[in-house]
């Protein structure tokens, strides 16, 4: 069994140059990563650690500044009523601004999942005492998110938003 892009198979709009891969070279480059993960306990437990801090920060940020801006233009509204000058611009930059806050309420859901993606991940290292020897496809399932394949090594990307390079 190879593994080559869609687009080699199907007209996809996209051009792709990467290289046709036999699927047990592509499982070894799977469980190198995994190694490489249990190998380096400490070195990705740190990474994971900020990709959590990087995460929430980046939530409570936007959710913050849309909070201001928010008291700030609503005091506008007000002020612009009482001196009966038009609010049309402001009533509708509150909307979207609304919007843009229910938009982030739904994005933290999707951040939860990542958080917890991160969390499980993070458990899966620490439990793990020695190398995995053979290929686990549930695994797999579980934690890969891709891969990618260039002509000398390989990116192999996990759910949890770490990249392990792999040479070959």
């Amino acid at each position: 069994i190879v593994w080559r892009c869609l687009s080699r198979l199907e007209p996809t709009g996209e051009e792709c140059h990467a290289r046709t891969v036999n699927e047990t070279i592509l499982e070894n480059v799977v469980l190198a990563a995994i190694n490489e993960l249990l190998g380096d306990k400490q070195g990705y437990q740190e990474q994971l650690q900020q990709n959590i801090a990087a995460t929430i920060r980046s939530a409570s940020i936007e959710t913050d500044d849309i909070d201001e801006k928010l008291i700030a233009l609503q005091q506008e509204l007000i002020q612009k009523a009482n001196n009966k000058k038009s609010y049309d611009a402001v009533a509708d930059e509150i909307l979207r601004l609304r919007e843009l806050k229910q938009q982030n309420a739904m994005d933290t859901t999707a951040r939860d999942e990542q958080i917890r993606r991160i969390n499980e991940l993070q458990d899966f290292i620490r439990q793990q005492p020695t190398h995995l020897i053979e290929f686990d496809e549930n695994l797999v399932k579980r934690w890969l998110k891709q891969i990618t394949v260039y002509d000398d090594h390989f990116i192999v990307e996990l759910k949890s938003g770490l990249n392990i390079e792999i040479e070959g």
